[in-house]
């Protein structure tokens, strides 16, 4: 079965931690570099995370590289680690095998190499705030043709999860985001809050993970903070796989299904900053933007730990 030139965008945080590792374990993806920006904590954090995440997949194969340290335009004003810890591993970082080497290059100079070195379009998942996919987009425009798709974990229709309406990857950018998602060039899906809250990995889910081996404990350990945050907000026993379900859908395509609109996003600074607003009339211009908002989730959480629990 042919594989599927992967990169994969990420500011590790829990979700993007079982999102790498989903990577990582499914033979259907061809991962040619992991790039970072920063996100859920600060650049430093979140390139040392990515790093130890495939130190513990065991991946010293793969490329990783540090990119873009802010937003284009103005600072990020969020973060979260009452989600992932003020290390961004749920506090647990001190678990992980030493990281693995960091690439000296930059995160766009690792993507245009990966892109140029392809035989076939590359997939891009983007799964932390878009910037350092718009600056790709922007600055090597010859290099566009060769990506076959963008999936990216981001925005929401309804509510956010942030102070604001917006959703936490697309707040800390809008900018970029508003770059990625209004570019006519590379088909994009969205995988927003809308779907991603409804799939929800319970305690049973949780538990089976941990019960999987001494490297799927370790993962499973970083999500204990999050799932008590998620717990005290919620209600409810659970975390949702942001990330994992974006990496799901870029490995195996239709997995989730999408409904096609343009996308706007608010780059104002008024409390509406960072939404993503869809134009769903007949005649509304502007690429298309392919939404994922729905899915048998069951079915998908039930893939994902399968994939995971490779991890031993």
């Amino acid at each position: 079965m042919p594989r599927i030139p992967l990169i994969i965008d990420t500011d590790p945080g829990v979700d993007d931690a079982v999102a790498l590792v989903l990577a990582m374990q499914s033979p259907e993806a061809d991962v040619r570099a992991v790039t970072v920006p920063f996100g859920n904590v600060e650049i430093e954090k979140t390139f040392l995370n990515a790093r130890r995440v495939l130190a513990l997949a065991g991946r010293t194969d793969v490329p990783v590289a540090a990119g873009a340290a802010r937003s284009l335009v103005h600072l990020q004003d969020e973060r979260a680690p009452e989600w992932h810890g003020a290390d961004g591993l749920g506090m647990r970082s001190a678990d992980f095998p030493a990281p693995v080497a960091a690439d000296p290059r930059s995160a766009v100079a690792l993507m245009c190499d990966v892109l140029a070195e392809a035989t076939e379009p590359v997939t891009i998942a983007t799964i932390g705030p878009l910037t350092n996919v718009a600056l790709l987009l922007a600055v090597h425009p010859e290099l566009v043709p060769r990506i076959s798709r963008i999936v990216a974990m981001a925005g929401s229709l309804g509510a956010g999860n942030t102070r604001g309406r917006a959703e936490f990857n697309v707040s800390a950018d809008p900018e970029a985001a508003h770059r990625v998602l209004t570019q006519p060039d590379v088909p994009v899906t969205l995988v927003p809050l809308d779907l991603t809250m409804r799939c929800l990995a319970d305690a049973t889910w949780l538990d089976a993970l941990a019960a999987s081996g001494p490297r799927c404990a370790t993962l499973a350990g970083v999500l204990e903070l999050y799932r008590a945050a998620f717990r005290e907000r919620y209600g409810v026993d659970a975390v949702a796989l942001h990330d994992a379900l974006a990496v799901l859908e870029a490995i195996l395509p239709g997995t989730l299904r999408t409904t096609s609109m343009p996308i706007r996003v608010a780059c104002d600074l008024g409390p509406a900053r960072g939404a993503t607003i869809p134009d769903g009339r007949p005649e509304a211009a502007g690429p298309a933007v392919h939404v994922a908002l729905d899915a048998d989730t069951d079915a998908v959480l039930t893939e994902i730990l399968d994939r995971v629990r490779r991890l031993g």
